[in-house]
């Protein structure tokens, strides 16, 4: 299996997630962090 660096995966656009004050309360269950304010 390849090594992703972080650098590659933000040039590739990966989706990090949402700002936790821009969230939807029926996803609730599907959350399992917060880091830096981000889900």
């Amino acid at each position: 299996m390849a090594v992703v660096t972080m650098r590659q995966m933000l040039e590739s656009g990966v989706h990090f997630g949402h700002q936790t004050r821009r969230w939807n309360p029926k996803m609730k269950r599907f959350i399992l962090t917060d880091r830096n304010g981000i889900y």
